[in-house]
């Protein structure tokens, strides 16, 4: 059975910080995962409040939701997933559709330049 895509980045609210029940509900995740994740992605840090709740920033949230896609669609391990997003490369898992849409784009720019 497939992963549901990740939710696209409009689905996020706009706001400056999300609480963590709010980022678990957007990225469809327990609060526990979230607490996981951060201790094993460095870039996840939210802020404190002084009462101790956590509040992220959009590209926290936006982060979330591409280790969900990593870990959850992907089938990445959490190492594989910390090293993907560190590298930022591209793999062989990448969707060949979305590859041939992404030079298709590119070359219908090049096309409106040289016009």
């Amino acid at each position: 059975m497939k992963a549901p895509p990740p939710a696209p980045a409009a689905a996020i609210p706009d706001k400056l910080y999300y609480k963590i029940g709010e980022v678990g509900r957007i990225a469809e995740v327990p609060t526990h995962v979230l607490r996981f994740w951060e201790s094993e992605f460095p870039k996840i840090s939210p802020k404190r409040t002084a009462s101790g709740q956590r509040l992220y920033t959009r590209k926290e949230v936006e982060l979330v939701l591409a280790i969900k896609d990593l870990l959850y669609r992907r089938r990445f391990t959490i190492e594989g997933a910390r090293q993907h997003l560190k590298t930022g490369t591209r793999d062989e898992t990448t969707d060949p559709r979305q590859l041939l849409e992404e030079v298709r784009a590119e070359l219908a720019q090049l096309r409106r330049q040289l016009d």
